[in-house]
């Protein structure tokens, strides 16, 4: 089997990668070669996507079994590739996101039937515009896409949490073993599914080549459910810190403060979500997510632990978390000065 990734260099197209080559797929990676990211048994495409002629010279003769999406957040990446990828491809998945489900007025339990309503993020809604272009595609011209859903996936590059430091996902377990103070957002107590990548990589793979796929929607994530209480400390646990310094701060209070974060909370972390995963598993049976959280944690920890260049650190993050912190902080003493006295 002959697979084109776009992208390819990224947290959770890593394992895809590592779990494809594995298998004996043919795989190619497309990209700007601005990086040496390269992985070894992968044949490498030079080019910047967004320069449709040079891409098409690039690609020329090739026919693909499957082509993979990774970096498409806007319906005019999804016109670019309808111009680059009718007639070669076979396949043509599109990965959006599961932020894209709408939250409220639906059961907790996910299915790939819950209406895609996102008000609160743009990023969503672009995923959103990314999917009906596609249908759209179908429709008229038989193009012949799949969309995958991931929701948050993590690996040995990533520590996940509701409220990170994104791409320095270390600035929160420095917190930790600083004996800082870290924010969990709510009470804590409402539910999430963290997926291992590893575990992804199973799912998404095994679509591959697989006809049945076409024209579907799947999300693939882990069966595991806990609230974000459960993930801080075991994250913490992972660190070998044994008494972490947690401040629960409302969500609400959160987004005053940092307003750009209202998409990742409303529209995403702060709603209790969970995933079926029924479909994938029809299609591709051997889909069993197996990596624990506690597991993955550590593997993770473990990870950046062994690579101390890998522990960067967001100072323009950790001085707005300490902000906020000492907001509450005022706000707290108001309110025992009011009620208290």
């Amino acid at each position: 089997m002959k697979v084109l990734f776009i992208g390819g260099t990224g947290i959770i197209s890593t394992a895809c990668t590592k779990h494809a080559l594995e298998q004996g797929i043919e795989l190619f990676h497309l990209n700007r070669g601005r990086s040496d990211s390269s992985i070894p048994g992968v044949k490498s495409l030079t080019a910047d996507i967004n320069d449709i002629e040079t891409t098409k010279k690039v690609l020329a003769g090739h026919q693909w079994d499957a082509v993979v999406q990774w970096i498409a957040f806007h319906p005019n990446d999804i016109e670019r590739d309808l111009q680059l990828f009718q007639g070669c491809a076979k396949q043509y998945f599109f990965i959006s996101s599961a932020s894209v489900y709408q939250k409220t007025e639906y059961p907790f339990l996910t299915t790939e039937e819950t209406p895609q309503v996102n008000p609160f993020w743009d990023y969503s809604q672009n995923k959103i515009a990314c999917e009906e272009r596609l249908r759209r595609a179908q429709a008229e011209e038989g193009f012949p896409f799949v969309i995958i859903r991931p929701s948050y996936t993590y690996g040995d590059t990533l520590v996940p949490f509701a409220v990170n430091a994104w791409p320095e996902s270390w600035t929160f377990v420095d917190r930790l073993r600083s004996g800082k103070q870290c924010i969990i957002p709510g009470n804590g107590f409402s539910l999430w599914t963290m997926t291992h990548n590893t575990d992804f990589a199973v799912g998404l793979n095994g679509l591959l080549g697989r006809e049945a796929a076409i024209g579907e929607a799947f999300h693939i994530t882990s069966d595991e459910c806990l609230c974000w209480n459960d993930y801080a400390h075991l994250i913490a646990k992972a660190a070998g810190v044994e008494k972490p310094n947690f401040v629960h701060i409302a969500t609400d209070f959160i987004i005053e403060c940092d307003p750009g974060e209202k998409g990742h909370h409303f529209g995403d972390k702060s709603a209790s979500r969970a995933f079926d995963n029924s479909k994938i598993k029809r299609l591709v049976p051997e889909f069993q997510p197996k990596v624990r959280f506690a597991e993955g944690i550590k593997r993770t920890i473990d990870a950046f632990d062994a690579n101390p260049a890998r522990k960067v650190i967001n100072a323009e993050m950790n001085i707005k978390w300490d902000r906020i912190l000492a907001a509450y902080q005022k706000g707290l003493e108001a309110a025992r000065a009011e009620f208290h006295h």
